[in-house]
């Protein structure tokens, strides 16, 4: 892709490296989620393997938070389907970027996370898929031997609580709000403002989980004038 954007960016090694600090951050992530997914007693293998094919903090924690809080399973892959709905978009303007057939697309596709497609991004609708791609890898590495390590290590690491890792899940999707809040301008406050309006209304009464998808919901429709 370097031709194609005019610039020589080593390609994946330069990606990876831009990518270091990031990783660093996941993989912290990672651990609390290895961590908390243990104590809600999902055992060793299944934390892993959601990692793997998943491959979303912001999904995996609201799978967690949903599932730990007792609500259905419905849910909790509703609301996580929800919170990554923002693939799609971005998975759009880079696919022009994308090599051969549809399954090798598809498979360079899941490189789509929004650090490396930030990092990737040249300006005027341009991507560097190799410099993309590279940034995912690490990124991938750092999230899924973090969630073993949590995993694995939990007993060792002790329990969330007591060591405070409980406030990482609200603390995480904090960071992502404001992130958005700075970037996304009235579109976005006023998404925010109805799905907060709409998950505080909601938890006293509605079953775990059930607060999430409505916020999740009211967030799409309030972000739906953005694009234009």
């Amino acid at each position: 892709m370097r031709g194609e954007t005019g610039r020589s960016d080593g390609g994946y090694l330069a990606g990876m490296r831009a990518a270091l600090p990031f990783a660093l951050v996941v993989g912290v992530v990672a651990i609390t989620f290895g961590v908390l997914a243990r104590s809600l007693g999902w055992g060793v293998l299944a934390p892993i393997v959601f990692s793997i094919i998943t491959f979303s903090a912001s999904a995996q924690f609201a799978v967690a938070a949903v599932l730990g809080a007792g609500g259905g399973v419905f849910a909790a892959i509703a609301a996580a389907v929800l919170l990554n709905a923002r693939f799609l978009p971005m998975g759009v303007a880079v696919a022009p970027y994308l090599k051969g057939g549809p399954l090798r697309r598809a498979f360079e596709g899941q490189a789509v996370v929004d650090t490396s497609w930030a990092l990737a991004s040249r300006g005027g609708g341009r991507f560097d898929r190799e410099y993309m791609i590279g940034a995912t890898i690490l990124q991938a590495v750092a999230w899924i031997g973090g969630t073993a390590l949590g995993v694995l290590g939990g007993d060792a690491v002790g329990n969330v609580e007591r060591l405070g890792l409980d406030v990482i899940f609200p603390a995480f999707f904090l960071a992502l709000l404001v992130a958005e809040l700075r970037s996304g301008g009235k579109h976005a406050i006023a998404a925010a403002a109805i799905a907060a309006a709409l998950a505080a209304a909601l938890v006293p009464f509605a079953p775990p989980g059930v607060p999430v998808l409505a916020a999740s919901v009211a967030a799409l429709f309030g972000l739906r004038g953005r694009s234009s």
